[in-house]
């Protein structure tokens, strides 16, 4: 595991689970979003974020805005990068209309606001982004990957393109985002992805790395055996 290159960014907003994630060494940041939140019956937003960054105060966590309104936007960005260094603001490559954020996302850039640019799609959307950023202030772009190959389109084409284009800019990160199975994690890596997020239940599926197909095929046929025990099944 320590050759691979792509380094895991836990996914989630369950506050236990980021308290345990964040002791594990091989967790090298933290992202989490609205909708996850949400989930968690997270009901204030500020809140639940300055609570975890009294935990986190290293490790890079991005929080993202909710605005629809490019002056709000731009506002909400401000607040969240003041709550911590290691503070990144995910605003979206869109908004819910389909307006291009690209000049909004290279303005915050260039006034060394880090930005985690996400839902993003396609080359085309962060080629400008790219191009325009500065190359001192962090920038994370995340690749829905994920929900790309949900269309059935293959995502490692995509990803390794702006992986490419990008590797002129040494403050650019390329994220896999919403990674669908823990072979993503190595898809990644063979991309050059520099991070990809993982919830949970993923990474602890990290432990069958390189594990021994035929122990792994009798481990499957005890747990069905033992499931039917323990159901006390009867033909």
């Amino acid at each position: 595991m320590k050759k691979l290159r792509t380094v895991i960014y836990a996914d989630g907003a369950d506050f236990r689970s980021i308290l345990n994630l964040n002791k594990k060494n091989l967790i090298k940041g933290f992202t989490t979003n609205p909708t996850l939140m949400r989930k968690s019956g997270i009901k204030n937003y500020k809140n639940f974020c300055l609570k975890v960054l009294k935990s986190i105060k290293k490790k890079p966590i991005s929080f993202e805005i909710f605005s629809d309104v490019l002056k709000e936007i731009k506002s909400q960005a401000y607040k969240i990068s003041n709550w911590g260094k290691n503070v990144f603001v995910k605003i979206p490559i869109q908004n819910t209309k389909g307006k291009d954020l690209s000049d909004l996302i290279i303005k915050l850039n260039h006034e060394n606001i880090k930005i985690n640019v996400t839902a993003v799609f396609t080359f085309n959307q962060v080629k400008k982004i790219i191009n325009k950023v500065n190359n001192r202030t962090d920038i994370i772009i995340s690749v829905f990957a994920g929900r790309i190959a949900d269309t059935g389109l293959d995502p490692e084409n995509i990803v390794k393109k702006i992986v490419k284009y990008s590797k002129s800019k040494k403050n650019i990160k390329i994220l896999w985002a919403s990674p669908r199975e823990i072979f993503n994690f190595y898809q990644a890596n063979r991309c050059g992805c520099h991070i990809i997020t993982l919830t949970e239940d993923f990474i602890e599926k990290l432990n069958f790395y390189k594990k021994d197909l035929i122990e792994f095929s009798r481990d499957t046929s005890l747990m069905f055996y033992n499931d039917a025990k323990k159901a006390n099944y009867k033909l």
